[in-house]
């Protein structure tokens, strides 16, 4: 696979059906679609992951990290809304875990340049089903739930993101995203305790 440098402009004006059927000859293992997906969404996608993230070195490597998702993972797309915003989710997965990665890197000098502190508390019941949406039994009864409402809880508590990015994410308006997330943290109580699940997940949507 070649990289491609972020071309300029705004979000991608090209027909949806173009982007699904090149994501398709992608996942058939077609490199020059790809070139082609990555010249149409690179320079939006750039520009947001910059409005996002300071340092310029790590959305280069988020953006480069993304297509390499996209070109290991096309045959993922099932075809349900825009492209863009299936690469967005993947982009903004990706900087969320480069921004975690710095930060413990930091922290690991940090530490290493610094004399012992005092052990830290240990994490809420809150903080330890979040930091397990992806793994684990909660990552697992997030599966069992409806998926239009574990994508609103990925992109909202796993991604970070606000309820307006949700929204335009994934094409929906900004009170059905709400409405969602409080029935996805519902289900996913109930999911919890039919699997009996140590942690209840609380908080509001």
């Amino acid at each position: 696979m070649r990289l491609l440098r972020p071309s300029g402009g705004g979000p991608a004006g090209g027909d949806e059906d173009d982007d699904a059927a090149l994501l398709r000859a992608v996942a058939r293992g077609d490199t020059e679609a790809l070139a082609v997906l990555y010249d149409r969404h690179a320079g939006w996608l750039h520009a947001r992951l910059a409005r996002r993230c300071s340092d310029e070195e790590t959305v280069r490597e988020v953006l480069q990290d993304t297509f390499v998702t996209v070109w290991r993972s096309a045959g993922g797309h099932r075809g349900r809304g825009e492209a863009g915003g299936w690469l967005w989710v993947i982009a903004a997965r990706r900087l969320v875990d480069a921004q975690r990665a710095r930060a413990r890197a930091e922290r690991t000098e940090r530490a290493a340049a610094a004399p012992p502190e005092p052990a830290a508390p240990a994490p809420s019941a809150e903080e330890r089903v979040l930091a397990g949406l992806e793994y684990g039994e909660v990552g697992a009864a997030l599966d069992r739930i409806s998926p239009e409402l574990a994508e609103v809880l990925r992109a909202t508590v796993v991604d970070g993101l606000t309820t307006r990015e949700t929204a335009r994410l994934l094409g929906i308006p900004e009170g059905t995203v709400k409405t969602r997330a409080l029935r996805a943290r519902r289900e996913l109580r109930a999911a919890l305790g039919a699997g009996g699940g140590p942690y209840p997940l609380g908080g509001t949507a």
